[in-house]
């Protein structure tokens, strides 16, 4: 991993050498993204993001399942939703009261659909066309 990280690094700073200090602006805004995430503290217990309401999400998800189960998906309100309906049909959670619009508050802010990319964003306005045989 120190390995992979090193090359990396030496690659930005190369492109930053050869190109006057200036990475494209999808990278800086990748790198920005990455910063402002890596910025917020988490909770030495759980791993999960530091929040007014984290105390909640422990409570109630917790009891059944490791956190560790909640940082590794990245779902939006609808599917974080879908997954608490999934539980109480299958698993026996129990109604979530008026806690549920805090909980999916958290989830959404800190584990919803990532913007950024590990390598580089998805190709958009792809013009496809045959090749000729």
């Amino acid at each position: 991993m120190k390995i992979l990280f090193g090359t990396i690094t030496a690659g930005l700073f190369a492109w930053s050498v050869w190109f006057g200090g200036q990475l494209p602006e999808a990278t800086v805004a990748i790198k920005n993204q990455t910063m402002a995430m890596d910025t917020l503290k988490k909770d030495a217990e759980s791993g999960l993001y530091m929040d007014e309401n984290l105390h909640i999400v422990k409570a109630m998800c917790s009891n059944c399942h490791a956190t560790t189960i909640i940082s590794q998906n990245k779902f939006t309100r609808e599917g974080w939703l879908e997954k608490i309906r999934w539980m109480q049909a299958n698993h026996n959670l129990w109604e979530l009261g008026e806690t549920e619009p805090v909980i999916l508050d958290y989830l959404e802010k800190y584990y919803g659909p990532s913007k950024s990319y590990s390598r580089r964003a998805p190709l958009t306005d792809i013009e496809w066309y045959r090749l000729k045989q």
